[in-house]
């Protein structure tokens, strides 16, 4: 892994997709994380890219030396009524945390939500995703309820934590 001085945080651009898609991949294939143990198909998943690029929509990506390391969105609710509201996603794979990297893609992403009008974000968090919620917190993430047994994964269960944030002077 490289140096963190070559960490470069940049918007979401064509030129990131492949090693993204990759980058997903290995954080969903550890089936600790996300919604979901595996990537979904690469054309699948450059679509969704591009939706995002095309809306103009909020998306980070770390890049570490000219390695994908991690990615943090904030991506619009649908329905009228919700439309200051968007929905935070965030992976690191395992090598590049603990290194800040996660702190460093939150604020530019919170920045980007807040640029783009919305007023409040709001995420999911596996109860036993301890350095997460430590994140979130420090960031000035509410805890807003439990969502019980809302992951699944080899037949085991996890609790989620709802959790959001305000945009300030609101």
């Amino acid at each position: 892994m490289c140096d963190n001085r070559l960490l470069r945080i940049e918007p979401l651009a064509e030129r990131h997709f492949a090693g993204l898609h990759q980058a997903l991949d290995q954080v969903a294939r550890e089936r600790r994380y996300l919604a979901f143990t595996q990537a979904p198909p690469f054309d699948e998943a450059l679509a969704f890219y591009r939706a995002i690029i095309a809306g103009g929509q909020c998306q980070c990506t770390a890049v570490l030396g000219d390695e994908v390391v991690g990615w943090c969105d904030v991506l619009p609710v649908r329905g009228e009524a919700r439309a200051h509201v968007g929905t935070l996603g965030i992976g690191l794979v395992a090598s590049a945390r603990g290194r800040g990297i996660g702190a460093r893609l939150l604020e530019q992403a919170i920045a980007g939500a807040w640029a783009r009008g919305m007023a409040r974000i709001e995420l999911a968090v596996r109860a036993d995703n301890l350095p997460a919620q430590a994140l979130y917190r420090r960031f000035g993430f509410v805890q807003e309820g439990v969502q019980r047994q809302a992951f699944c994964v080899d037949g085991a269960y996890a609790d989620s934590l709802a959790m959001a944030l305000l945009r300030p002077g609101l």
